[in-house]
């Protein structure tokens, strides 16, 4: 068990890179089992746990799998399983990618029902409704979900709620409907357009991604193909984030700066500095910021992955700020944790009143899920002294070497195993 010992009160500088998105990947490697000929060669993978965990998984389906640094490439045209059932299968939320992959080549699929970070309700009667919708059966027995079809068959269907995971899932099915599948209400995250992308790359007909209704026309079969994820939203807004809590000046490298554009506006708003530059975006803080009021909306609003390291920011800035969070009922874990720190926070609901504190002091912490971990170090970097973030299990899960990025740009944090 490995735990991060931060020395906070330094300003950061310099340039850091960010590494492929996680949501885009965690549901691209189960996208790539739809290849049925050739082999999928996939670029800028992120170096963490969710993926490794996938990878576990697809080699135990009878996939060959071969990682190089950050590239990944995945045979399965000798895939030979539709159960997935493994340990690594219950502890991840993205695990369920798998059932619309499966349904989609071999119209049937038996995977256990994931896990993933305690934010609130996470149900999949979304990602049911419209596999149900395809034609297929679905059934619940020993936590285990199994979906059946003889065939699945386009349709339109109108999700009750914005869901990422439901559009995803749903798409990868209706690749291989007959006929076209009309998807309505859909989620618009950047990860979405590149999970369409992938799959056009191989040879599927998807049309709409990132706009309100997305067309899927059936194929046939898929092939491999060579593909790059596209830079990660949420790793490149906690790095914006964290440069505008400690101050200086830093160059956030390798993002698409209109997929940061609402992290930037309540940045702007604070009163730090953002420049963008291509394929950069540069933030410069004198750490004099006020606070601001923030909702989490789908994208492209504010979005709920970045709340908790905003949360962290809020704290140490000027002034009243308030916090609804729109999209998860629980995830407000991590304030006790920055109560320890000196952090003066309210939760009523869904809403967190949060009056900046004049400072924030080191104290031994936890990372209660993934986000409120990045959380946890950005007010370990702000605070005076020394942070202990233990359960640092859940940071590796989302952000690759957090602690020598943040060391690149002059921060002083250890990782130290505790036996």
């Amino acid at each position: 068990m490995d735990k991060l010992v931060i020395n906070g009160g330094k300003s950061l500088h310099g340039n850091v890179d960010i590494s492929g998105a996680k949501n885009a990947a965690v549901a691209i490697l189960p996208a790539a089992l739809m290849a049925s000929k050739d082999v999928c060669i996939i670029d800028n993978i992120p170096d963490i746990e969710d993926v490794h965990c996938l990878e576990r998984i697809i080699e135990s389906l009878g996939c060959e799998i071969k990682v190089n640094k950050n590239s990944v490439t995945i045979d399965s045209s000798i895939l030979n399983s539709h159960d997935a059932n493994t340990e690594d299968v219950r502890k991840m939320r993205a695990s369920y990618y798998l059932i619309g992959a499966l349904l989609g080549r071999f119209k049937k699929a038996r995977v256990e029902m994931p896990g993933g970070c305690p934010i609130g309700v996470r149900p999949i009667d979304q990602h049911i409704k419209g596999f149900e919708a395809l034609g297929a059966k679905v059934t619940i027995e020993h936590g285990v979900v199994i979906v059946e079809a003889d065939k699945l068959i386009g349709t339109s269907i109108f999700f009750d709620v914005v869901s990422v995971g439901a559009t995803i899932n749903v798409m990868l099915a209706a690749t291989f409907a007959e006929g076209t599948t009309t998807l309505e209400n859909v989620a618009k995250e950047p990860h979405i357009v590149d999970v369409a992308n992938f799959l056009n790359s191989m040879g599927a007909n998807i049309k709409g991604a990132g706009t309100d209704i997305i067309r899927v026309t059936g194929v046939q079969e898929l092939k491999g193909c060579s593909y790059s994820v596209i830079p990660d939203q949420i790793e490149a807004g906690t790095y914006m984030i964290a440069a505008a809590a400690c101050g200086g000046e830093v160059t956030i490298t390798n993002v698409i700066p209109k997929h940061l554009e609402s992290i930037s506006a309540k940045l702007i708003e604070m009163g730090a500095e953002i420049i963008e530059n291509g394929d950069s975006v540069t933030v410069k803080s004198n750490k004099n910021l006020k606070g601001v009021n923030v909702k989490t909306l789908p994208y492209p609003g504010f979005p709920t992955d970045v709340q908790q390291p905003m949360s962290a920011l809020l704290c140490a800035s000027k002034g009243r700020s308030l916090i609804n969070e729109s999209i998860w009922e629980s995830r407000f874990k991590h304030v006790d944790e920055l109560k320890k720190m000196g952090a003066n926070i309210k939760v009523e609901g869904r809403t967190a009143i949060i009056d900046g504190a004049d400072r924030l002091t080191g104290a031994t912490v936890k990372a209660t899920d993934l986000r409120a971990g990045a959380a946890m170090v950005i007010a370990g970097l702000i605070a005076e002294g020394t942070t202990e973030v233990l359960n640092i299990e859940h940071i590796d899960r989302g952000y690759p070497h957090i602690e020598n990025k943040f060391n690149s740009l002059g921060a002083n944090i250890k990782r130290i195993t505790v036996k």
